[in-house]
């Protein structure tokens, strides 16, 4: 059988100046501060997987509204070829109501100013700066 890459969607949600990040209890990137978000599940879209995701890990419940982009994690494996592969839909996310506490598998999750995440100080998953930026900017596809 084909390897086929996994679909995953993250939910990128502001509020007040600050992002909501999780840091990650698991591998790939355990330890690392991004975006909440999981599996898509089979016949769900990737905008609710975003929102199920956001409420299972932070208990934050916000309305999914468009796509921003989306992000390939390329993970290698021993024998040099590709170990890991997801397709993750990063999707933009109003803020409904919440406290953000962690659950699932995240360690820690809070509302990060968004100067805090441009400048880097805190170790993250790959190009959350970026998509914070899409956001913040109001980048997205419309659905």
């Amino acid at each position: 059988m084909t390897p086929v890459p996994r679909l995953g969607a993250i939910a990128v949600v502001l509020h007040n100046d600050h992002v909501l990040l999780a840091r990650r209890r698991n591998p790939p990137d355990a330890g690392l501060w991004g975006y909440p978000g999981g599996h898509v599940e089979w016949g769900e879209t990737a905008l609710d997987a975003a929102a199920r995701e956001l409420q299972e890990e932070t208990g934050v419940i916000a309305r999914p509204r468009d796509y921003l982009t989306n992000i390939d994690i390329l993970i290698g494996d021993e024998a040099g070829g590709t170990g890991i592969h997801f397709l993750l839909a990063a999707v933009a996310c109003d803020y409904v109501e919440g406290t953000p506490s962690a659950a699932d598998d995240v360690a820690e999750a809070r509302w990060v100013a968004f100067d805090e995440v441009e400048a880097g100080h805190l170790p993250m998953s790959d190009r959350v700066a970026e998509v914070l930026h899409l956001a913040r900017a109001g980048r997205g596809v419309a659905r």
